[in-house]
């Protein structure tokens, strides 16, 4: 009995010891010391909420000694936030998954429980793992839905933006080429990427709508469809705007506004998934769709494409996305 609760103990602070090790340093994730924008004191203690409760999910995960155990401390955030605490745990499972000699698969067992109802930010956290991983591991990660890989991308442009703001959004630069996944199409590896870019401008923007737009109307117009498609979401998921300021947004976004519409679907359907769904997310789906959360998630999963797309055309995802943002626009809700 001496020797298992010793053994236990070890158990315990090698993990203890894990966590402290490869956790991101939590002061270099915070929005005011990276320099970005400070709309006004709500915005900013909102938007270093999400960051300090991504870092805890990512924590609990990475000293949890299984998937499950880490369920009990993320089913504890708040409503609000929970989503991204599930996101970092994500992301520490991944990193764990890359980092493992053995088989891994921690990742996959956190879909098969209470993080199957955050999957889309669990593709996304891993994305984040595929950032912070050598390229030579990245065949570690997954397996990853053929559908839903493209998340995985997103979470990938988001932390680029994030921690590399000066070249990815000031600078504006994008790879040549990108090679994964295995099969490509490359060309929308790229946008993709884009998408998840323009979901972190709307924390380097700090929720200023209009700040966020103007930076996105910088880039080259063929970049800004998804640009503003990643910013309403985040605008939608995270929140941190009022309505006047998400209508001046939708309509800054003049002919993309269909791409913001269906973002806001996306982030409706993964908060009414989850059981998330709070009151800037009411708004913003008023605002960008028309209609309730509930609504705009239904318009998401009645649309969602059943199997691959057929050869010659874009991946399912993009056709995913072209038919929500035709919903919209047929609809003229946009």
């Amino acid at each position: 009995m001496r020797h298992e609760r010793s053994g236990s103990t070890l158990a315990g602070s090698w993990r203890a010891l894990r966590r402290r090790i490869i956790t991101p340093n939590a002061s270099a994730a915070s929005p005011e010391v990276r320099g970005f924008h400070r709309k006004n004191a709500d915005a900013q203690e909102l938007l270093e909420t999400i960051g300090r409760t991504f870092l805890a999910g990512y924590g609990y995960a990475v000293e949890a000694r299984t998937p499950a155990e880490a369920e009990k401390e993320l089913e504890e955030v708040p409503t609000r936030f929970r989503g991204f605490a599930y996101e970092g745990a994500a992301m520490g499972l991944a990193v764990l998954d890359g980092l493992s000699p053995g088989r891994g698969g921690r990742f996959a067992r956190f879909l098969e429980g209470r993080g199957r109802d955050h999957v889309y930010m669990a593709y996304v956290g891993a994305g984040w793992a595929m950032a912070r991983l050598p390229r030579l591991r990245w065949s570690r990660l997954g397996p990853f839905d053929p559908l839903l890989q493209w998340l995985v991308l997103d979470g990938y442009g988001f932390h680029q933006a994030y921690f590399r703001t000066r070249r990815y959004v000031h600078e504006q630069y994008r790879p040549a080429r990108f090679p994964w996944p295995a099969g490509g199409p490359e060309w929308y590896a790229l946008r993709a990427i884009d998408q998840g870019i323009g979901r972190a401008m709307w924390f380097v923007g700090g929720a200023d709508a209009g700040l966020v737009a103007t930076m996105i109307d910088g880039f080259p117009e063929s970049r800004r469809a998804d640009l503003y498609s990643g910013a309403g979401l985040a605008a939608t998921y995270a929140g941190g705007a009022g309505e006047e300021e998400l209508a001046e947004f939708l309509r800054r976004a003049g002919t993309h506004r269909p791409q913001v519409a269906q973002a806001c679907a996306f982030a409706a359907e993964a908060r009414v998934r989850a059981g998330l769904v709070v009151p800037h997310t009411r708004v913003a789906t008023e605002v960008f769709c028309g209609m309730t959360p509930e609504r705009a998630a239904q318009v998401s999963r009645d649309v969602r494409p059943d199997g691959p797309s057929s050869p010659g055309e874009p991946p399912a995802y993009e056709l995913w996305r072209q038919r929500v943002a035709d919903r919209f626009l047929s609809a003229g809700r946009c």
